[in-house]
């Protein structure tokens, strides 16, 4: 089984490569809807519907006007997030998502850091890079 390295991960907004990222998160859940009844022994479920969040953390590039300053709160945005890489073949999460957060960090004796969440509006798509 093949490792993937992280530092070759690559993020996209619309299709304009995001500067300076330092690591990205992508989470996918379910939603289960109870259907237990009376004289049920244990509780049951149906699933219900799916939905993903995630987070891009990056050195502060506020010259990065396709990428960074493109990501503005309430915004909706095309995401790609490539874990190891743009070549094709390469895994790939692609789908449209709303930023619902940003903070920054700024500390004596280091890089400012800019931090953004967000929501995923619709299906997230696994592939590869074609």
């Amino acid at each position: 089984m093949a490792n993937i390295r992280g530092n070759d991960g690559v993020v996209k907004v619309g299709g304009n490569v995001v500067a300076e990222v330092l690591d990205f998160s992508v989470d996918e859940t379910a939603n289960t809807i109870d259907d237990t009844t009376l004289g049920d022994t244990s509780s049951t479920h149906k699933s219900g519907l799916n939905s993903w969040t995630g987070s891009i953390n990056c050195y502060l590039d506020d010259t990065d006007t396709n990428g960074q300053v493109a990501l503005t709160i309430g915004a909706s945005t095309s995401l790609s997030l490539n874990p190891e890489g743009t070549t094709t073949g390469d895994l790939e999460y692609t789908g449209t998502a709303t930023i619902t957060g940003i903070s920054r960090a700024i500390s004596n004796d280091s890089i400012v850091t800019q931090s953004f969440t967000f929501t995923g509006n619709g299906p997230l798509t696994i592939g590869v890079v074609v």
